[in-house]
């Protein structure tokens, strides 16, 4: 199966412009980048896709030993770059996809122009040796996966609204409730063990491409100590506070996503 059938992969924009590969998070797909893309599409080629097992992606792009670990959905965007042969790439990775695509960079940089991670996270369960606060305490995943596997939709009905983080716009919890419910539970509950267990700090420093990271002021997943250790991480990176609530201003606050975007971009092929 090719990449393209593989990962239903969708292109827009400038056809000769310079590439904006959009990478979705955990049980999400292409579609919750409907309100950030509209605004590149006149100066950049955008590349959207579902990681395997979700959106429009074939049963058969899934295979649970290839991802399981983030390794195998960098291998994945990596094998688009090279079927597309994209060069100078713009890579808006949001929440486990913003690490996906660190891993992608740090492997072949030379398809890449500049990383954008939203609402990033490199570990998510405390390390109280080290310092490192990601939000969770190990206790707190074990529960969020035995919660998962016992009864995903209900798990879904309780986790997306904590998630969106917009309790005064429900509409936002129930889209992303009704995005993991349309996942199989058995390829959640990989993910999300993939996810939540993964430990790649010791990647943030191999990030050698102009990096921006954005974080929303309140967030459950990936609070603000998390945002400020990846920038303190990832060489020369920047870091843009959003005044937003939740893990996902893609859907919540997209203008504030857009303009932070925008601002790193311009001095981009595109832009230049």
């Amino acid at each position: 199966m090719d990449v393209h059938s593989r990962l239903n992969v969708t292109l827009s924009g400038v056809p000769d412009g310079q590439p904006m590969l959009f990478a979705h998070g955990f049980g999400c797909d292409q579609h919750m980048w409907r309100l950030v893309t509209p605004a590149f599409a006149d100066a950049f080629r955008l590349v959207l896709f579902d990681h395997a097992g979700c959106g429009g992606t074939p049963a058969a792009a899934w295979d649970p030993e290839r991802y399981s670990s983030l390794q195998g959905y960098a291998a994945d965007v990596l094998d688009l770059v090279r079927e597309l042969d994209l060069r100078d790439v713009v890579l808006v990775g949001h929440s486990v996809s913003a690490m996906i695509g660190a891993l992608a960079v740090i492997e072949e940089p030379e398809r890449f122009d500049r990383l954008v991670m939203v609402g990033p996270s490199p570990r998510y369960v405390d390390d109280p040796a080290a310092g490192y606060v990601g939000g969770f305490g190990a206790e707190d995943i074990d529960e969020l996966l035995d919660s998962l596997a016992s009864n995903y939709l209900g798990w879904s009905a309780a986790m997306a609204p904590a998630i969106m983080g917009n309790p005064d716009r429900p509409e936002l919890g129930a889209e992303l409730s009704e995005s993991f419910c349309r996942m199989d539970p058995a390829v959640a509950r990989r993910w999300a063990e993939t996810t939540f267990l993964s430990d790649n700090r010791a990647d943030l420093p191999r990030v050698g491409v102009p990096t921006l990271v954005l974080q929303c002021r309140e967030d459950v997943i990936a609070p603000v100590s998390v945002g400020e250790y990846v920038h303190a991480a990832v060489p020369g990176s920047e870091l843009v506070l959003l005044d937003a609530t939740g893990h996902c201003p893609n859907l919540s606050a997209p203008d504030a996503t857009v303009e932070a975007i925008r601002g790193f971009v311009r001095g981009s092929r595109a832009a230049g």
